[in-house]
């Protein structure tokens, strides 16, 4: 695991100069695959966990399919679960499907329904792929992953470093409980704005999903937020 090793231990100048090439190259090769998708994309998280059959599982697969059918690319981790369905349905649709994996200590092999893949080393450039792939994110259930970039996602909106488009999440009882949180707790004690909460769009539905990223395409205004920048809470 190189980032293990990068985050964990101490170098040469050398070493570190060696490393920094080697993450930049990886950057240099996502952005051209990025730059061989040619049409717009939207980028869909979920659990690798989520077995075929599951509520989690259909969403994606179909949510995938008419994004497929609408003209668009579907970019996921490359992975089994929720990015399997996605993937999936993308195929099934007759879409372009795209997946950008990452080497994991536990082996998780790219799925079967890719027409585009790259695997990563570092979680980082992967993350930079996703968003700059991307008019749009759907976020179906999943767990720290899925949650970091969820949070990753709206922190750069939020901070103005990528325009807003729609972030959808998809599944009502699984992520209302975090926004009742957000609204209880970070909401009450002025961590977040009302505006924050207008970035994201909950429901259980794959067409609303694919209209709300749709529209926000459509409009293509390239306003920033609905309000100015603000500080991250990390500086």
């Amino acid at each position: 695991m190189e980032d293990r090793d990068l985050l964990q231990t101490h170098h040469s100048l050398e070493h570190l100069r060696q490393r920094s090439q080697a993450i930049g190259s990886e950057f240099l090769a996502g952005f051209e695959a990025v730059e061989r998708i040619d049409r717009p994309a939207v980028s869909c998280f979920g659990s690798a966990r989520a077995p075929e059959g599951s509520r989690p599982f259909e969403l994606a697969r179909e949510t995938g399919r008419l994004f497929a059918e609408a003209g668009w690319a579907v970019v996921t981790g490359g992975g089994p679960g929720v990015m399997e369905a996605a993937n999936r349905g993308c195929q099934e649709g007759g879409g372009l499907s795209v997946g950008f994996g990452i080497e994991l200590p536990h082996e998780q092999k790219t799925n079967d329904y890719l027409d585009l893949a790259l695997t990563f080393d570092h979680f980082y450039a992967r993350k930079t792929m996703f968003v700059k792939a991307a008019e749009g994110f759907c976020v179906f259930p999943g767990g720290f992953g899925t949650a970091d970039e969820l949070f990753e996602s709206l922190t750069l909106i939020q901070t103005g470093k990528i325009v807003h488009f729609p972030v959808v999440l998809m599944g009502e009882a699984y992520w209302t409980p975090l926004l009742e949180w957000v609204r209880r707790s970070a909401l009450a004690d002025g961590m977040v704005s009302a505006d924050d909460l207008a970035l994201l769009t909950l429901t259980d539905e794959p067409r609303i999903a694919l209209e709300t990223v749709l529209d926000a395409y459509r409009a293509g205004d390239g306003k920033a937020s609905p309000h100015a920048p603000e500080k991250a809470d990390a500086q």
